[in-house]
């Protein structure tokens, strides 16, 4: 593990661009595609800038933004301190709200609130998921009900669903994101430690170096999820049932892809290499036999594993990926279908073609990225660790 340098959290992975380092592309107007000499005025030049998206607004350590969905045009973003922060999504907006405060967590080291998601049906029963660490050997996940009103929430409504023990305080994950099929996934990063010293991601008799999938509408037993028939471990005795894939290091953000239902991960590297890799039930991603496709430990066999779609080298500066989504909104015209993704502590961000046949450098940011979130419309933002939530936006300008 590397120590943590960078205002706390994460930690230290990199994303070395693979395709162009150019940040703007050439549009042409012509119906064929093709510039002819005489259409050289009609020619434009597309720029990607970073937006402060809420001027007014500063948060302290953003670690995730949400919509509820609720045809309310509200945003909700996370703080690693404890609190979930409200607003009206208009860039005049001049405060937020608490939303949700919850007191004495363990903010060590990478812990904190780490993730938080709606339910899909929030409109009706009020219900949303948060991942956070009550102490620094646990990470909770746990369900909390809206006021009334649907404003805030107390500590009160809160029902523990599962507490995951952390051997460390660092790679505890805590993406949370429901899928197509309603179910609740859950991001546990391999329970910290140079190396995964206890071989968690391989061992499948506890959560961690996972991806886990649990149906948080019924219950099984004395638990208060259910699990799904189709998990990979259900009539395991050996492996946990909840789990839905495994063999992570750091899983720092996942997304689910509106259109196609792809589960996107990054996955933060040791000291060599950061991978993106695309979620399936059941699949083994590596770690600690592989860091990316490179051999880290034992015979590495890689028989059965599943490869990154995406790795680079950690030596252009790039420590700590932080995983995006692949974009579906409107507003950014050449982003549409790319997986947006950053680096925590060079600041960079990508575009990377889903088939991962072209990864393109944006821009560089100069900011501590920690997370990306979306709105109603699927529009993209940036959790910056300045405090501030940016979002991409298209300059364009005649050549």
């Amino acid at each position: 593990m590397k120590p943590l340098q960078y205002l706390s959290l994460l930690s230290f992975f990199l994303l070395m661009s693979c395709g162009s380092d150019e940040s703007n592309v050439t549009v042409v107007d012509d119906a064929d595609g093709i510039p002819m000499d005489d259409d050289v005025e009609a020619m434009e030049e597309v720029d990607i800038m970073l937006v402060n998206a809420f001027p007014n607004l500063s948060f302290a350590q953003p670690l995730d933004l949400q919509s509820a969905n609720d045809g309310s045009n509200r945003l909700f973003v996370a703080e690693k301190g404890g609190t979930i922060r409200v607003f009206d999504n208009d860039s005049n907006v001049q405060a937020s709200e608490t939303f949700l405060s919850l007191p004495n967590i363990s903010t060590t080291s990478e812990q904190g609130l780490l993730g938080f998601v709606f339910h899909p049906n929030f409109t009706s029963n009020g219900h949303f998921y948060v991942c956070y660490t009550p102490s620094r050997t646990v990470s909770r996940i746990s369900r909390f009900t809206v006021t009334a009103d649907g404003n805030s929430a107390s500590t009160a409504s809160e029902l523990v669903l599962m507490e995951i023990p952390q051997p460390q305080t660092n790679h505890n994950g805590g993406q949370l994101a429901f899928g197509q099929d309603g179910f609740l996934y859950i991001a546990m990063g391999d329970g910290g430690g140079s190396g995964d010293p206890q071989n968690n991601a391989q061992n499948n008799s506890n959560l961690l170096g996972t991806v886990l999938r649990i149906d948080i509408d019924n219950q099984d037993g004395n638990l208060n999820y259910a699990i799904p028939t189709d998990n990979p471990f259900l009539n395991s005795s050996e492996a946990r049932n909840e789990i839905y894939a495994y063999g992570l290091r750091n899983p720092w953000r996942m997304s689910f892809d509106t259109e196609t239902g792809d589960l996107w991960t990054g996955d933060v590297g040791q000291n060599a290499i950061e991978e993106i890799n695309i979620i399936t039930n059941g699949s083994n991603y590596g770690w600690r036999l592989f860091e990316g496709t490179a051999c880290f430990s034992g015979d590495c066999d890689a028989t059965g594993l599943v490869a990154p779609i995406f790795e680079y080298t950690q030596d252009n500066g790039d420590r700590s990926i932080t995983g995006g989504y692949v974009y579906r909104g409107s507003a950014n015209t050449l982003l549409i279908g790319k997986y947006i993704y950053g680096d925590f502590v060079s600041g960079r961000i990508w575009a990377l073609d889903t088939d991962a046949s072209n990864n393109e450098l944006l821009l560089e940011s100069g900011l501590n990225i920690a997370s990306f979130g979306t709105d109603a419309q699927n529009e993209l933002y940036i959790c910056a660790f300045d405090g501030r939530i940016y979002r991409l936006e298209e300059e364009t300008n005649p050549i």
